[in-house]
């Protein structure tokens, strides 16, 4: 039995939450979303997320950088996708109606699947998550050296890590929006929320 040492999987552990906390496309993707329409949807939208760093993991713990190269186009069509789907649930939130019995989330009929795999499209055309995973992964640990367990480990870790990240995230939002007392701010915060979606969107196109 193999595996990473404790020092190793704690740099990486600590590494991964310092690029996780930063604001990019991501954050700002949980941020708008969570905002505008609440809890429903947003466990299966960040699992999206967390899976794509998983398989951005694999890739670079696999060597599959040159593979993930020289499918760039793939990946560029995936970036799209995920952008295109934000900026379609931005128009959402902003054209959202408010009546003034139900100051409440609004998206419960969201599908949970639909969601994750925005989530999964977020992270995977996500120019930071890339860098993170391809090019500074190698020089926080000896990929060379991974096998199975240590993979499964760095895995663990890469799941908790972001779980506590997203969790925060989406509870200091959630805490913001239970600050909302009138149709009117809501209005307001769908639009700036579907704003900001709309940002992210933008973002992960552009780079």
């Amino acid at each position: 039995m193999s595996g990473l040492s404790m020092s190793g999987l704690a740099i990486f552990a600590l590494a991964l939450a310092v690029a996780a906390f930063s604001p990019g496309p991501g954050i700002a993707a949980i941020v708008g979303r969570v905002l505008g329409r609440g809890r429903p949807g947003a466990v299966a939208f960040v699992s999206g997320m967390a899976i794509g760093d998983v398989v951005w993991l694999s890739l670079a713990v696999l060597g599959l950088a040159v593979l993930a190269e020289t499918f760039r186009e793939v990946f560029t069509m995936v970036k799209y996708a995920g952008a295109a789907y934000l900026l379609y649930l931005a128009i959402k939130m902003w054209t959202a109606p408010v009546s003034a019995r139900e100051i409440a989330p609004a998206a419960g009929r969201e599908s949970r699947a639909r969601l994750f795999l925005a989530g999964l499209a977020v992270t995977m055309g996500n120019p930071k998550t890339m860098i993170f995973y391809l090019a500074l992964l190698p020089n926080l640990i000896d990929l060379g050296r991974v096998d199975a367990l240590a993979y499964l480990e760095l895995a663990l870790v890469t799941l908790g890590v972001l779980a506590v990240v997203f969790g925060f995230y989406i509870l200091v939002t959630l805490r913001a929006r239970d600050l909302i007392t009138s149709p009117r701010a809501l209005r307001l915060v769908n639009r700036g929320s579907g704003a900001i979606m709309a940002g992210a969107a933008v973002a992960i196109a552009a780079r």
